[in-house]
């Protein structure tokens, strides 16, 4: 079998059958799959300007931001670029009725005035290696998971070791191609990070989820931080005495634009694609899990938008948990319709038909491999009542009511106690602490209660009887079978929805507060359903999981030994990534036409007055009557906002820069189209198109609107077009 393997993994001089635009590339790899292609796209740089370790290149100004998303250095005092909804929650915590940076913006006049946030980092990558002949060469065909596993860890601590690095740097290893290869990453994290700028949500969330995932699109979702150092240079904790950083490289920013049909690179982390699902396995994910987890989302956001319309304390409180949840929910529902939209099941079932044929016309294929899609149909059919039911649990319990997943952590901690002893668990304190502050800062218990109430409802009547806990039935039988009597006595008689006495307890008497925790009744609540779920839903589902796993595996395998002369690209894993494509409209649906950008003047058609979603500032409509676009208006006068793209992107690009043909910034990656999102699983270059801010407009906002022109100073502006 490792031969067939081995042979297979000579995907890399494979000729070329995929989609241009399709595809997340390593960048160490570009020179060998891609470089041609892209040239011929128009890119005038080569592969060494892109990744290299013996010079600085473009993946030295490409960040991995708080673990998920991108961003990128853009002068050479570490001044870094990323979006405004990923810099929301520490635009958040600095924000107060007082000092509304959320509602008003926020600009560092000079370097003293930036904003600590603690806990947020950036991560740089150092080089990559390729370590899949080291790693394969400790694993087997028959092993089981478990032996799999133990041989890994083992493999992993003996390279590990064998590798240089310098006494600040890090190692992450990762499989790609579901454990067909293995790449070695070596990187840089950096602590300080500090806030520099944001505008306005008016501007930064232009829109809000009306306008989430959709095109024509007029968002300037973008905001600023700066990476600092210690005094050598290197990474530090936060101090006084910080500087800022000197990076390696930083991207220049043009006030050329772009054009259709431009050459488009988008550098990132993009977060988890499966593009080599089977048909079963996406048709589960179109017509049940998707839908399922749609439905409990309506129901939140439906309380959490009333609420923020009513209350601007609320909208405060609630903004990045309402954008949290509804991100998640608009993007199942496009995903869904773009797949049906586009026949991506039945394509994908095309794709079953050939593969089958060839196992057919040639003996010299594995026997096992006949297998394989007909054990996906057994697997998925196994699975399909625990998917579905592990998809409401995690929904109510995890993703959306703040006191049921509190209760979760709280549960980490009783554990520490009780397993570790007072010592271990008195040393983590201060991270509960930080933890039970931020909580209760942004929490209104009376919002929850009634979130709680709509999504229990699902648990009640939509989970199968023999999913339920015995003791979440006993509870609404002794509430007379009334949920909302229920949810009440829930909410009135936990201590956890009194955040003052939650604090002086655990600040006076530690440990009797976790004894308070244990006879919590919300706690005892969620806890007793949870115990029954790891039985009942988890423990089943991580099982079948596994399987399912293995023979991903296999079929990864086994499709590029059957089509060595068909190119393939790893699934997204939150490892830097290249993507390229081009500046490009789209039709949908043969009627509508979209253009390839849009202009400030769709904002002002937008304008409501006094409207969360679509204010606009004063001072904007002012700058917008009297034309005063500066050096940024295009050469019809008009300002550019954002602009469409075939790059191939997914969660985790969000904050990516947009690079031209030159190497040069020309925008900020923040979204794709309501249907592109099913290209997690389904690239279609007909309609997936990712969403950018234009670079002019970014630069407008600091310069003219904000009145920071200290920043763009410290930029480094080109025109690779004149």
């Amino acid at each position: 079998m490792k031969s067939y393997l081995l042979a297979g993994l000579l995907w890399l001089s494979a000729t070329l059958t995929i989609f241009a635009g399709e595809g997340m590339w390593l960048p160490l790899l570009l020179s060998e799959l891609n470089e041609s292609e892209m040239q011929a796209m128009g890119m005038k740089m080569t592969a060494e300007d892109i990744y290299s370790i013996n010079k600085g290149s473009l993946k030295d100004a490409s960040v991995h931001c708080g673990g998920c998303c991108t961003g990128e250095v853009i002068s050479s005092e570490g001044l870094v670029l990323t979006n405004h909804h990923c810099g929301y929650g520490q635009i958040q915590s600095h924000s107060s009725l007082e000092n509304n940076y959320l509602e008003d913006g926020f600009w560092a006049m000079d370097k003293s005035e930036e904003l600590a946030n603690p806990g947020l980092f950036v991560t740089f990558i150092v080089r990559i290696e390729d370590i899949s002949d080291k790693v394969l060469s400790v694993l087997s065909d028959d092993m089981s998971e478990a032996e799999r596993e133990s041989a890994l860890s083992k493999i992993y601590d003996l390279i590990k070791a064998d590798t240089e690095i310098e006494e600040y740097q890090d190692i992450r290893i990762r499989p790609f191609f579901h454990g067909n290869q293995y790449f070695l990453f070596v990187t840089e994290t950096y602590n300080d990070i500090r806030l520099v700028g944001a505008p306005p949500s008016s501007i930064g969330k232009f829109g809000a989820d009306t306008d989430n995932w959709e095109w024509p699109r007029h968002t300037g979702d973008f905001s600023l931080f700066r990476i600092y150092t210690g005094p050598d240079g290197k990474p530090a904790e936060y101090s006084e005495d910080n500087i800022p950083m000197q990076p390696r490289y930083h991207l220049p920013v043009s006030l050329d634009g772009v054009a259709e049909g431009d050459f488009t690179l988008v550098f990132g982390f993009p977060g988890r694609t499966d593009q080599y699902l089977p048909s079963v396995a996406m048709q589960q994910r179109v017509e049940m899990i998707n839908p399922t987890r749609v439905g409990i989302r309506d129901q939140s956001l439906r309380i959490l938008d009333q609420a923020m319309r009513n209350d601007p304390s609320a909208r405060i409180q609630y903004a990045s948990k309402q954008s949290r949840i509804a991100n998640a929910w608009k993007k199942w529902k496009g995903e869904s319709q773009g797949i049906e939209a586009v026949d991506g099941i039945g394509k994908r079932k095309l794709m079953e038909k050939e593969f089958t044929a060839a196992l057919e016309a040639n003996s010299d294929f594995p026997a096992e491999y006949s297998e394989i899609l007909p054990q996906f149909t057994r697997m998925y059919e196994k699975i399909a009542e625990v998917a579905y039911s592990r998809a409401i649990i995690e929904e109510i319990v995890y993703r959306n009511v703040e006191l049921f997943r509190m209760t979760t952590t709280l549960k980490r901690y009783v554990n520490l106690l009780d397993n570790n002893g007072e010592e271990a668990f008195k040393e983590r304190l201060p991270r509960l602490t930080s933890y039970l502050e931020r909580f209760y800062k942004d929490y209104n218990a009376d919002i929850d209660r009634e979130i709680a109430l709509a999504v229990t409802k699902v648990y009640y009547k939509e989970l199968p009887d023999r999913r339920k806990a015995p003791y979440a039935l006993d509870q609404l039988e002794f509430a007379g079978g009334n949920l909302e009597v229920l949810i009440n006595k829930v909410y009135s008689s936990s201590y956890f929805t009194k955040g003052e006495r939650v604090l002086n307890t655990l600040a006076n008497n530690p440990v009797g507060f976790i004894e308070q925790v244990k006879g919590d009744y919300a706690y005892q609540f969620i806890q007793e359903i949870l115990e029954f779920s790891e039985t009942n839903i988890f423990t089943p589902h991580n099982k079948m999981t596994d399987a399912i796993n293995e023979l991903q595996r296999q079929y990864m395998a086994a499709l590029m030994e059957v089509f060595p002369d068909r190119r393939f690209y790893p699934d997204a894993n939150s490892t830097m990534r290249v993507t390229y494509g081009k500046v490009e409209g789209y039709t949908w649906n043969e009627d509508q036409t979209y253009d390839f950008s849009t202009y400030l003047d769709g904002v002002i058609e937008k304008y409501v007055p006094g409207d969360y979603e679509f204010d606009v500032p004063e001072k904007l409509r002012s700058l917008h009557k009297e034309k005063e676009y500066g050096q940024y208006a295009d050469k019809e006068g008009r300002l550019p906002v954002c602009f469409l793209g075939s790059n191939h992107t997914t969660g985790g690009n969000s904050g990516s820069p947009a690079i031209d043909a030159y190497g040069n910034l020309v925008g900020l990656n923040f979204d794709r189209t309501w249907h592109s999102t099913m290209s997690d699983v389904n690239y279609d270059p007909s309609i997936c198109r990712n969403i950018m801010v234009d670079a002019r407009y970014i630069l407008f906002i600091i310069d003219k609107f904000a009145g920071a022109g200290h920043l763009v100073e410290e930029m480094t502006l080109v025109n690779p077009k004149s």
